[in-house]
């Protein structure tokens, strides 16, 4: 890939070149990032439109699922016409028709513990978009061990929730939550429901914490803190999160932990 930008190239990413913190030069690393995105749902639709939309090299898009008429209230990727398609097809022509420059990777299969790793280690930075807290665990274990950066999410209701990790240096998920809740004691967005406009809000933020880190602005992540969004009171607060010497992922004890839940990545269950 070129490390010159196009005329063309520098008018479609005019407004964002604009920004002194992103520049020519971060528009450049940006073109040459590339990032997973798991889950084409309610979270990876946002992230991943945004992704394309600032020009990121290759974007690659992990779903196993099919689009439902109930996934199209917060899955902007998808439209009526694509219900029954599997959601890693739509979305990718969607993002190819908004952005033809950027690469688009699809996967339709499970992200497992067999896969996990040979998956993940093809790209820069992950955003989780997962709908269970099992593959939360398995993408948080299997970025640390690659040292991997990516930003976790999970949607329910009216709330969202989001931290970035950067392997070595900040908290990891397994710092925070050391592993999956029993079954039944957290709500799905099944059971409970979920406003769509909150995934969207949360997906916008991690895909601006993807862009953050291509341009250079890794000091400024959202790294040993849980970003907390409420949309019935409007209001954002953070929760200090530490790294855990003793943490199963980051610590001593280091690798991927198998967890008893099923692997799922549609956007908008449990955690999503």
């Amino acid at each position: 890939m070129t490390l010159r930008l196009t005329p063309e190239q520098i008018e479609r990413y005019s407004r964002q070149i604009m920004i002194p913190d992103v520049g020519g030069k971060g528009q450049i690393r940006v073109r040459q990032g590339r990032v997973l995105v798991i889950g084409a749902g309610g979270l990876g639709s946002p992230a991943a439109f945004y992704l394309a939309a600032a020009g990121i090299g290759t974007l690659g898009l992990v779903d196993y699922d099919r689009v439902e008429l109930s996934n199209l209230q917060r899955q902007i990727l998808h439209f009526t016409e694509d219900v029954g398609r599997q959601k890693v097809a739509s979305a990718e022509e969607k993002l190819n028709r908004l952005n033809p420059e950027v690469e688009i990777r699809t996967l339709a299969v499970r992200l497992e513990e067999r896969n996990a790793t040979e998956i993940l280690a093809a790209y820069d930075f992950i955003v989780d978009g997962s709908d269970n807290f099992a593959t939360k665990f398995l993408v948080n274990d299997a970025a640390v061990a690659l040292g991997k950066p990516f930003s976790h999410a999970g949607i329910v209701r009216l709330q969202g929730q989001t931290m970035t990790v950067i392997p070595g240096k900040s908290a990891c998920y397994r710092c925070l939550f050391k592993g999956p809740p029993p079954p039944g004691e957290i709500l799905s967005c099944q059971q409970a429901g979920i406003l769509g406009a909150v995934a969207g809000t949360i997906g916008s933020i991690q895909a601006t914490e993807a862009i953050k880190f291509f341009a250079g602005m890794e000091d400024d992540l959202l790294t040993d803190r849980l970003l907390i969004y409420d949309a019935k009171t409007l209001s954002f607060r953070t929760i200090e999160v530490q790294r855990d010497l003793g943490c199963a992922a980051c610590g001593r004890k280091k690798g991927i932990k198998s967890t008893t839940a099923e692997s799922s990545v549609e956007a908008g269950k449990p955690g999503s």
